[in-house]
């Protein structure tokens, strides 16, 4: 299935890193391991892990994560790969989600060239 900016299903997670992991080490896994796994997960379209900025906002090692998928169905079966359950695993060594949004995009968005 190819997917189509208008089908486009999004997920932000704010993430907290466990108390005493060093945020290079969560950065360094995210860049190396995360987003190299990528690819073996057919419903992700694109995915992203950002440090929060706003200091007043959050406290040391916030970051959030944005996934879009081409479905929760095609999600789905992704989270129940070999692939997905071995990013969890390293996961939750080092941080834990606090919350979820999930929704659908509305019309195409904008993004620029």
């Amino acid at each position: 299935m190819s997917p189509t900016p208008s089908a486009t299903t999004v997920i932000v997670h704010r993430i907290r890193l466990l108390d005493g992991v060093d945020p290079e080490r969560f950065e360094s896994w995210v860049r190396d391991v995360d987003y190299a796994a990528c690819p073996r997960l057919p419903g992700v379209v694109a995915f992203a892990v950002h440090r929060v900025a706003d200091a007043g906002a959050a406290s040391p090692g916030e970051y959030f994560e944005v996934i879009e998928v081409t479905d929760r169905a095609d999600f789905a079966r992704d989270m129940r790969s070999g692939t997905f359950r071995g990013l969890v695993a390293e996961f939750e060594k080092m941080a834990t989600v606090v919350a979820e949004l999930t929704g659908d995009r509305v019309g195409s968005g904008y993004r620029s060239g």
